[in-house]
This record gives structure tokens, sequence and C-alpha cells, in this order.
């Protein structure tokens, strides 16, 4: 009795008849629903700009020296926040194109997931190179697109990935440089004075510390990641 009953599942977009009269297709777009959910934490971090801001703060930390300080609950934190700040254009086009009219049943699954892969190919397509686009055409032997709207995701996510930990290295290099030289002149001062015993590090950390906090760091670092992506 339990299966001859039919039952009915509404969502926007997709009519799921549980029983006699199933459609498949509608099945499938559940299916691929859930997967995309599922792999939601997977795209908000190689397909935004959380990869970049997350490697370039955890740089600044090791290049201040001070081991967990701040905490990686408090940098990813931040760097989510940071990561919404810089994505709130591309999200709000998304909503706007993808997810308002799916729910207001106005477009179908597929359409709005197209659209939602629209927003984020447009972010992508302006941080990418194209020598990193490049490499995986060099790879495959494929002929490239006249224009990197029409590169298959599979190509444009990693190579967006390669490019933003490039960015991001490049970034945390500058930001080393300062801390490196202030490291050399303690080290030689204290060379100098015979205390060689003495690591330099525990010397020159109050130091970094004093002229990160001179300088307004914090905000130097967050304002050159923010602009880094215009």
């Amino acid at each position: 009795m339990l299966f001859a009953q039919s039952s009915k599942l509404n969502l926007p977009g997709i009519a799921l008849n549980f029983g006699q009269g199933a459609d498949l297709v509608d099945t499938i777009q559940i299916l691929i629903l859930f997967t995309i959910i599922t792999l939601a934490p997977a795209i908000l971090i190689l397909c935004t700009c959380f990869t970049r801001i997350i490697v370039v703060l955890s740089f600044m930390r090791q290049a201040l020296g001070t081991q967990n300080m701040p905490p990686n609950q408090l940098l990813i934190g931040f760097a989510l926040f940071l990561s919404a700040f810089v994505m709130q254009p591309t999200a709000t086009k998304i909503y706007d194109t993808g997810i308002a009219p799916y729910m207001a049943k106005k477009i179908t699954t597929m359409t709005a997931l197209h659209n939602i892969e629209l927003g984020l190919r447009e972010f992508m397509n302006k941080q990418v190179r194209k020598a990193d686009v490049g490499l995986f055409y060099d790879i495959t032997g494929d002929k490239p697109p006249h224009t990197v709207n029409d590169v298959p995701l599979h190509f444009l996510i990693p190579a967006f990935v390669i490019s933003e930990l490039k960015t991001a290295f490049q970034i945390g290099f500058l930001l080393y440089i300062p801390f490196l030289i202030l490291d050399m002149v303690v080290a030689s001062v204290l060379m100098a004075m015979g205390m060689m015993m003495l690591p330099p590090v525990v010397v020159s950390l109050p130091f970094k510390l004093l002229l990160f906090v001179l300088v307004d760091g914090w905000q130097l670092v967050t304002g050159s990641i923010l602009r880094s992506f215009h």
C-alpha cells in the first residue's frame, strides 16, 4: 500500500513525482542540484577571491613571525568577509539573474545554474591570465578559443587558481622584504656585539610588531589585497 501511493515534491522549477509516473529527468535535476550544494565549499574557495586573500594573510603572519597569532579561525573569518566584500557585485548579479528568477519559478533549474555559472565566469575571466589558460590547451593539444568566454570550466577554474596563487605569492614576497631587512639588521648588530647565542628572531619580533603598528600594517595589507582585484 505504501509503494502504491503516489506523492509529489514541488520545488521551484522542479516537479518530482514519487511513485507511478515518476519523471527521471526531474530526478536527475535534483541530484545535480544536491551535488552542487555539496561542492559549495570548494566553489567558494576555488572560484572566488578567497584563495588570494587567505594566502596573502598567511604570508603576512609568517613574515611577522608571530607563529599562530592571529589564529587560523580569525584569518579565515576575516578572509571570508573580505571575499564577501569583493564578490558583492558578482553575488548581486548572480542573485538577480539566477536565484531570484528561479525562486519565483520564472526559469528552470538548468537555466538558473547556467546564469550562476556566467556570473562566476565573468569574475574569473577578469583575473585569470592567458598564459595559465594556455597551459591546459598546450597539454591537451586542443585548439584555443578566440575569447576567454569560450574556455570550458574544467580549463578555466584550475587556470584561475594558478593565477590567484601567483598573484598571492607576488604580494607575499613584497610583504617579506621589509621584515627580512629588519631581521638582517638585528642579526648584524647581535654579531657585532658578540651575542651569537641569542636568536635574532627573539630580538627582531618586538621591532617587527612596532614597525607594523606604526605604519598601520593591517590597513595597508587589506587595502593592497582589495585593490589587486580592480
